[in-house]
């Protein structure tokens, strides 16, 4: 297979932020820690020339092409896991993931993920662009996040489903439950966002190289002290909804990284672990069908019962 290249444009937001920070921050496909491999081998190149320091600063107008190598032997096994399936054929499969899966294996998570799920049940039918790490791993949801992922089988569609998330195009709707109590029945959030520089674990609105973020929200069900919402995403950056509400002053139920500092784990007498965010419809246009496509899921048992226990407090 030729190396598969991708193009990034920097903006005038971006400038100054570090080559690693900018290239992770604006793909779902590389870490930042990913970036900083690929910088390193020589296979980022700025304006035309290679750059291999990470702490390169961006410049606005700058064009970035990443060389993705091709895949490296890793001993990332194929696991027996259970899996819901919603969707598949030779191209593409739309995957139910559970609350408390890791997509894709990493430093203390090279087991027990969504990638050796996928690798047991699909074998070789997964395109390779991301590696052995991620294989088909098209785009990420978070560990507590359940919900549907599109998984790319081969290279073609994986390009496909790329390009479509990149320009926006791809339906993603999720379900959360927020803190306190939503005025407005639908509002838009439109604030950038970008890396927390005071924890590196977070995201934040105007952090770091923050690029646009849109997020359209509607209330479903007002419970006094919490808010039902659907949340669309116009864009994709990582950790969207949970730095928009949190910003908004109404973080996710359960969201121990934006959530506040004393929360119960238990609501309404139900113990939560992890934000109660749901990804339940997912479409998309199939990459050889040209046809749209969209695929929902049902609320995960823990979120359906503390909204029952919710609805008879009313």
């Amino acid at each position: 297979m030729d190396n598969y290249k991708l193009t990034l444009t920097a903006g005038t937001e971006d400038a100054g932020a570090r080559l690693d920070a900018f290239i992770g921050f604006n793909t779902d496909e590389l870490s930042r820690s990913y970036a900083v491999k690929l910088i390193e081998q020589g296979l980022v190149t700025v304006g035309g020339s290679s750059v291999t320091s990470k702490k390169y600063k961006i410049n606005t107008g700058d064009e970035i092409v990443i060389e993705m190598p091709e895949p490296e032997t890793l001993d990332i096994k194929a696991e027996d896991i259970p899996l819901e399936i919603v969707y598949e054929d030779n191209d593409v499969a739309v995957i139910n993931k559970p609350r408390g899966m890791v997509v894709h294996p990493g430093p203390g998570n090279y087991t027990g993920t969504l990638v050796n799920a996928i690798m047991y049940h699909m074998g070789d039918s997964l395109s390779s662009i991301n590696g052995v790490i991620r294989p088909g791993i098209v785009h990420r949801i978070d560990k507590d996040t359940s919900g549907l992922l599109m998984i790319a089988k081969n290279d073609k569609a994986h390009e496909s489903l790329a390009a479509q998330l990149a320009e926006h195009s791809v339906t993603r709707e999720y379900t959360a439950l927020c803190y306190d109590n939503i005025k407005e029945d639908e509002l838009t959030i439109d604030l950038p966002i970008g890396r927390d520089e005071r924890n590196r674990l977070r995201n934040a609105v105007n952090g770091a190289a923050a690029k646009e973020a849109v997020t359209h929200i509607k209330v479903l069900e007002r419970y006094g002290k919490f808010t039902l919402v659907k949340a669309i995403l116009e864009t994709g950056r990582t950790h969207q909804i949970r730095v928009h509400m949190a910003y908004m002053h109404h973080p996710l139920v359960g969201d121990e990284l934006y959530g506040p500092r004393r929360q119960s784990s238990k609501i309404e007498g139900i113990a939560v672990s992890g934000q109660l965010l749901h990804a339940g419809t997912l479409g998309f246009v199939h990459p050889s069908l040209d046809m749209y496509m969209e695929f929902h899921s049902d609320l995960p048992d823990v979120f359906e019962e503390v909204l029952t226990r919710l609805n008879r407090q009313k």
